[in-house]
């Protein structure tokens, strides 16, 4: 499971609700930040956040993931 950086600013930018909490709480994070610095090196970041938690929770977050895949 990995997310591009497309898809991270898609994440950042949007209002999708998920069902792993733990995930909607690492995106309301990010997206506070995001807020305060747009910038190409906090997209990345984040990218590489996430998907670090994709591999690392990929069993509980296929539902999910599947949402993402389709942005």
């Amino acid at each position: 499971m990995q997310i591009s950086l497309q898809q991270t600013e898609k994440l950042l930018k949007g209002k999708q609700t998920f069902g792993q909490f733990g995930f909607s709480m690492m995106l309301t994070r990010m997206r506070n930040g995001y807020a305060k610095d747009p910038s190409s090196n906090t997209i990345t970041a984040y990218t590489t956040e996430i998907n670090t938690f994709l591999t690392k929770f990929s069993q509980i977050m296929a539902d999910d993931y599947a949402i993402i895949q389709k942005m």
